[in-house]
C-alpha cells in the first residue's frame, strides 16, 4: 500500500516567543493536511513548546553553534528524505539544498508597513487574509497536571503575573507587579480574594519573591521555574487575568486564551503586542520612537520602563477584566 504520509520540515524560531507566534501556522497545517507528519526544528529555549504535537516525528534542537555549524548539522539530520513541505521561519537558505515539493521561506521586507509578527507569519503560507492565532498542543495528562497544581490556595480567580524579560530594558519592576497584584487581590479589588499565580523561568525566581509579598502565602499557587512549559500553558488556559512584559510568558498567555496585559516599552506593540480578542497592550507617556532618542541601539543596561505607572496597569486591568467579565460567567 502507498504511503500517503505528508512529511513537513517547519523550522521555527529560538525565543520562545518567536516560536509562539508562528505556531498557529502549525495547526493550521495539522487542521488542513490529514495526512500531515511534523518535523520542527527549534531552539532549545523554544523546542519544548512542541512536544505534544499530533502526527509529530520528531523535534530537532538547534543549539546555536559557530560558523553556522547549527545549520549544518540540521542539514545532515534532514536531508535523506523527501518533504511534502518546508516552511522556514528562520529566513535560511537550508531548504534550497533539500528535496521537497514545496518551499515557504520567511523574508524581511524592510520597507515593509510595521505589520504584526501573526501576519508577517501568516504571509509565508500566504494565508495573511485568515491568520492563524497562535497555538500550543498538549495532552490530556498535561491538562490534568495543570488542573492538579491550580488545586492550591482555594478556589477563587486566579491572576498570573509575569515579571520576567529577556533584557532589563524591558522589565517593569518586580516592585510595581507586587503593588498592582495587591490592589487587583486585596479587598474592594476586581479580583478580591483572588489567587497568584506567578510565572517565569527560574532566573525569574528573584523577581518572584517580590512579587509574592503582595497577598498572603496561602493564597500563592507557585513560583517561576516550577512547571515545565507546556505544563505552564495549560495552567494559563484557567487563568482570570494575566499581566507580564513583553515576553515569551506574555505570548503564551495569548496564545492560551487568557485575557492578557502586555507591558511595553523599548519593544514595538505594534509588531509583539499579544494576539487575541482579550489581549491589550498598554506603555507608558513615551512611545518606542522617544525611547530610541535615548537608547539609540536598545542595548543599554537601564530600565525604560519606569514610566509606566501602577495606576495606568491597574486601569487597564480593570478595564480589561470588565470587557471579558461576560465571556467568563458564561464559562463558568
Amino acid at each position: 500500500m502507498a504511503d500517503k504520509r505528508f512529511p513537513i520540515l517547519f523550522i521555527t524560531g529560538t525565543r520562545i516567543g518567536d516560536a509562539i507566534l508562528t505556531s498557529g501556522l502549525i495547526k493550521r497545517l495539522h487542521d488542513e493536511i490529514p495526512q500531515a507528519r511534523f518535523t520542527i526544528a527549534a531552539g532549545p529555549p523554544a523546542a519544548p513548546l512542541f512536544a505534544a504535537t499530533p502526527n509529530l516525528d520528531r523535534v530537532i534542537v538547534m543549539p546555536k553553534r559557530k560558523w553556522a555549524g547549527h545549520w549544518v548539522s540540521l542539514w545532515t539530520q534532514v536531508r535523506g528524505r523527501r518533504w511534502g513541505l518546508i516552511v522556514d521561519m528562520r529566513g535560511s537558505s537550508i531548504s534550497r539544498l533539500l528535496s521537497s515539493r514545496r518551499r515557504a521561506t520567511y523574508r524581511r521586507n524592510p520597507l515593509a508597513v510595521p505589520t504584526h509578527k501573526v501576519i508577517e507569519a501568516a504571509r509565508v503560507l500566504k494565508v495573511e487574509d485568515d491568520p492563524p492565532s497562535p497555538h500550543l498542543f498538549t495532552t490530556p495528562e498535561i491538562e490534568q497536571a495543570a488542573s492538579d497544581y491550580l488545586s492550591k490556595g482555594g478556589d477563587g480567580p486566579i491572576l498570573a503575573i509575569a515579571p520576567g524579560a529577556n533584557w532589563v530594558g524591558k522589565t517593569w519592576p518586580a516592585e510595581r507587579f507586587a503593588e498592582t497584584a495587591a490592589h487587583l487581590l486585596g479587598p474592594g479589588g476586581p479580583l478580591a480574594n483572588g489567587r497568584l499565580l506567578i510565572v517565569g523561568a527560574q532566573a525569574d525566581r528573584e523577581a518572584g519573591r517580590a512579587v509574592k509579598l503582595a497577598v498572603s502565602r496561602d493564597r500563592i499557587i507557585g513560583e517561576p521555574g516550577q512547571l515545565d512549559l507546556l505544563t505552564t500553558y495549560a495552567c494559563l488556559k484557567r487563568v482570570r487575568l494575566f499581566i507580564g512584559n513583553d515576553s515569551g510568558a506574555m505570548h503564551m498567555a495569548a496564545a492560551a486564551g487568557a485575557p492578557t496585559l502586555g507591558l511595553f516599552g523599548p519593544s514595538d506593540d505594534r509588531l509583539y503586542a499579544p494576539w487575541g480578542i482579550d489581549c491589550r497592550a498598554v506603555r507608558g507617556p513615551r512611545d518606542l520612537d522617544a525611547i530610541r532618542r535615548v537608547d539609540p541601539d536598545l542595548n543599554q543596561a537601564i530600565c525604560h520602563m519606569f514610566d509606566l505607572s501602577v495606576d495606568a496597569v491597574v486601569e487597564a486591568a480593570t478595564s480589561l477584566l470588565h470587557e471579558t467579565e461576560a465571556r467568563f460567567a458564561r464559562d463558568l
